[in-house]
């Protein structure tokens, strides 16, 4: 299968592409990555080198693909963080481009926006179009909560407003809800929580808290679940696995007090993860 992804990369670290295209790889996907910007390291470091790609130079690399005559083969689009709202519209005109070619492609949104206890950490204007265009557009978005509660203008405490979150977004157009990070009041105690919500069911999947800070996570989290979902169209088998794969990765990552997500060191862990977390269908 072939995914079509455009997001940043760094030289050093995971975030982004650099986080998505090597799980990918690993798991028997061809990437086609489209980069939007190219730093020394994610902008967590405090400081960073390197260019932001402009707009029509990025549109320009996505209409060269087009021209190999190959989009009818593109299983999936998936993008994450948008620099500014041009790239966040040449992101959706390719989505429009794939879906042209090839009905059946869908497209896998991850609405950078903010996190708790940091706030928005966008460009002003981004969390609009995210709301009004991209997420819209998309078959499948996996924010974390802050994102969720943006998105539905809702504060998120309990599972059943976690879910009632999830189907508001449904309602805009995406078939499936991936919360990434979910902790709410009525949870086991150190604990956190993915939730997948689609139209016949909600899947949930509880894994111990690490005390851990690191950026990547969330973007390697949207690209496994959308490889596992592509793979078997079954949103509890995805999120089990992806919830194995990531919990694998942060684990070792906390285990050697690292900054940078241990992709490569877990690649085995990636390939054939072992669903040590059992997934409760709760709908």
């Amino acid at each position: 299968m072939n995914i079509l992804s455009i997001q940043s990369t760094v030289a050093y670290g995971h975030v982004g592409n650099s986080a998505a295209v090597f799980p990918l790889q690993r798991l028997g996907f061809e990437v086609w990555p489209v980069i939007t910007v190219h730093f020394s390291n994610h902008t967590g470091y405090g400081q960073w080198r390197g260019p932001i790609l402009p707009a029509d130079q990025i549109a320009e690399v996505v209409q060269g693909i087009e021209d190999r005559g190959v989009l009818p083969q593109c299983n999936a689009v998936l993008s994450g963080y948008m620099g500014d709202k041009t790239l966040g519209e040449v992101i959706v005109d390719a989505v429009r481009r794939v879906k042209a070619a090839n009905p059946q492609a869908i497209y896998c949104c991850d609405p950078v926006m903010g996190d708790v206890g940091r706030g928005m950490f966008v460009r002003p204007g981004i969390p609009e179009f995210m709301r009004d265009v991209a997420v819209p557009a998309a078959d499948i978005v996996t924010p974390n909560q802050f994102e969720l509660e943006y998105l539905t203008d809702r504060k998120i405490g309990t599972l059943q407003e976690a879910l009632a979150a999830a189907d508001a977004v449904r309602h805009q157009g995406p078939r499936l809800v991936l919360v990434t990070s979910l902790v709410r009041e009525d949870a086991p105690g150190q604990s956190i929580e993915m939730l997948a919500v689609a139209e016949d069911g909600a899947w949930l999947v509880t894994t111990p808290m690490l005390d851990l800070s690191v950026n990547g996570a969330g973007d390697a989290t949207s690209a496994l679940f959308l490889a596992h979902y592509l793979r078997s169209g079954d949103p509890g088998a995805a999120l089990s696995r992806v919830a194995a794969s990531i919990f694998s990765v942060l684990e070792e990552t906390h285990r050697v007090g690292a900054r940078e997500i241990r992709i490569i060191a877990m690649q085995q862990t990636i390939a054939d993860p072992d669903e040590r977390f059992a997934v409760e269908r709760i709908r």
